[in-house]
């Protein structure tokens, strides 16, 4: 619930008249002629309290009440219009979020970014806040495919992480970026070398390799003939990719008979 009153506050001297948005119980500002939008009462604007239920079931790590219920579709919408706005790089900085779905937006903006350096550096201040599998795979920033070579040295970086999703992002950019036309066969060794015991890294893991299966198959069937991942993750990847459209049913079965 969103109530609005007005009140004003001394800004360098100045007294602003400001509406503030009581949030949840919590005053937000919002300067009129000063701060511009406000980007939490925007996400509030957009709540649907059932979503919010929903999604909340799917990362079960984050208390509900940290979840405004914003639809992603609705939350893309809000960040090409604050894309436009000053208040994008406040926001950006503005770390760490309360909300879920501020993660969430963050997210999305950090994809849209144009430039590759600037980019990064704002994904190295935004990673140590991730703490959910949804606003880690959320990311996923254009900008990366110009910039493959730079991109790998970031991925190998990301990847050795000992923070569960700074490294569960870097094999997934691995998978996003190099499992096709800029394939080679020692990038498997990135994942197959760690040892993690974090259940969304090894998840993450197991699906970077059901999709190498896909792909790259001839390569990829080497690490599983050759039990190079742990039992779970073993398991997990041969399960994953029995389940893809994109592994024959010869394939399958072969897959089948290695489970351990």
């Amino acid at each position: 619930m969103v109530d609005i009153i007005g009140e004003t506050e001394d800004f360098k001297g100045k007294n602003i008249e400001q509406d503030c948005y009581i949030i949840n119980g919590e005053k937000s500002f919002r300067s009129m002629g000063v701060y511009g939008m406000d980007i939490k009462e925007e996400l509030f604007a957009l709540q649907d309290v059932s979503y919010g239920d929903f999604q909340a079931k799917l990362v079960p790590n984050i208390p509900r009440d940290l979840f405004i219920g914003v639809r992603v579709p609705d939350a893309r919408k809000l960040a090409k219009k604050l894309a436009r706005e000053p208040e994008a790089s406040n926001f950006l900085s503005d770390l760490p979020h309360k909300y879920y779905d501020e993660n969430i937006l963050h997210g999305i903006l950090l994809s849209e970014m144009k430039d590759y350096d600037a980019c990064v550096e704002a994904i190295d201040r935004f990673l140590p806040y991730v703490d959910n599998w949804a606003v880690c795979d959320i990311l996923s920033p254009k900008i990366f495919k110009k910039h493959k070579v730079a991109l790998l040295e970031k991925i190998k970086e990301w990847s050795a992480s000992d923070k569960t999703y700074t490294c569960r992002f870097g094999i997934e950019m691995l998978m996003s970026h190099f499992l096709d036309e800029d394939f080679q066969p020692e990038y498997l060794e990135i994942p197959a070398s760690l040892h993690h015991e974090e259940y969304y890294v090894r998840m993450m893991v197991a699906w970077f390799f059901a999709t190498a299966l896909a792909k790259q198959w001839d390569t990829t069937i080497n690490i599983i003939e050759d039990h190079r991942l742990d039992l779970w993750t073993h398991n997990k990847t041969i399960q994953k990719a029995r389940e893809s459209r994109r592994i024959t049913p010869e394939e399958k079965e072969y897959l089948k008979s290695l489970k351990r």
